[in-house]
């Protein structure tokens, strides 16, 4: 007869020991505006000074089928960092500085090792981004996970100037795309990389290149005055996403000469259509700029090339992004 909860499949001992091992972990992201982190029912974080009409700015993400590669390969601290560039990667698009992130970790049984390597990465990414982890969620939920299986998502808040978020009032034609390289596939179109892995493609790249994380794309802040609108490459590809952010009466013309050529998308197009990968990939731009031309130069020397430009409507004057040779 079951009569504890830990005879049932959720193991409470287990789950304090990993709120004790995370709290130090946390607590090197922390800056002088958390006024609690990690160990108690809520985190907080006071609002920095300096700005004239601060506006929250929050977003949500996950990593997808990433997760199940990652697993095979014991890549899991990467997992962690791939988790929070997501979404702070979502944050910057409103050029807003990163304040502080949390988790969500759901699993059929906590193994500790496991979980620890996955905070891990995500103090890493936390650092590196300017934001604290402040808090999060570790869920044992057996029946509805299978033994082993596990679930992650991440929630960023970040701080903006309301007069920023009215930067994409300015775009217009003659205005440019500049890409930045992304590093690879991110932890986008895992589901379609992992059909044809099935088949065993004996030129298939080792699973740390399919894995490398997602690129951090904070230091694009520092050149907001340079920018008018940013576009984080996820599912959707190019297309997909720059449609988010390209006003309603212009087109966009994207230079396919200007794609970073990387191993990894040669590799996908001997097995997928150029045209699917598009829509799946970010096919090695990461993120993109919509900025006057004047910007260019400084763009470029932070690492981003020309990508394209805007036009008014295509043929129906309206909204339209076409690729040329």
């Amino acid at each position: 007869m079951v009569r504890t909860y830990q005879q049932s499949g959720v193991d409470l001992d287990k789950a304090q020991a990993l709120i004790q091992a995370i709290a130090p972990l946390a607590s090197q992201t922390y800056n002088e505006s958390v006024l609690q982190g990690v160990g108690g029912f809520f985190g907080a974080c006071a609002l920095p000074s300096g700005y004239k009409e601060p506006v929250l700015i929050s977003c949500t993400d996950g990593i997808g089928t990433k997760l199940k590669l990652a697993k095979e390969a014991h890549q899991l601290y990467n997992l962690g960092l791939d988790l929070v560039a997501m979404n702070v990667n979502d944050l910057i698009c409103a050029f807003a500085k990163p304040l502080f992130f949390l988790d969500y970790f759901a699993t059929s049984k906590l193994e500790p090792a496991q979980t620890l390597a996955l905070i891990e990465g995500m103090a890493f990414g936390c650092k590196e981004s300017g934001c604290a982890l402040i808090g999060g969620e570790s869920a044992q939920m057996p029946g509805v996970y299978k033994a082993g299986e596990f679930d992650l998502a991440g929630f960023c808040v970040g701080l903006a100037e309301k007069s920023d978020l009215a930067k994409k009032d300015k775009i217009k034609a003659g205005d440019i795309l500049v890409g930045f390289k992304s590093s690879g596939l991110h932890s986008n179109g895992f589901s379609l990389v992992r059909e044809i892995l099935k088949s065993k493609p004996k030129n298939a790249p080792s699973l740390a290149t399919l894995l490398t994380p997602t690129r951090l794309y904070t230091p694009l802040l520092a050149l907001k005055d340079k920018i008018h609108s940013l576009a984080h490459i996820t599912g959707g590809g190019l297309k997909g996403n720059l449609l988010r952010i390209l006003p309603a009466h212009l087109s966009a013309q994207i230079e396919l000469k200007a794609l970073p050529r990387m191993p990894v998308f040669n590799w996908l197009l001997e097995h997928i259509d150029f045209s699917e990968c598009l829509r799946v990939f970010n096919m090695g731009v990461g993120m993109v700029a919509l900025a006057p031309l004047e910007s260019l130069g400084a763009l470029m020397r932070a690492g981003g090339f020309y990508l394209g430009a805007l036009h008014t409507g295509g043929q129906s004057g309206a909204q339209e992004i076409t690729f040329v040779e």
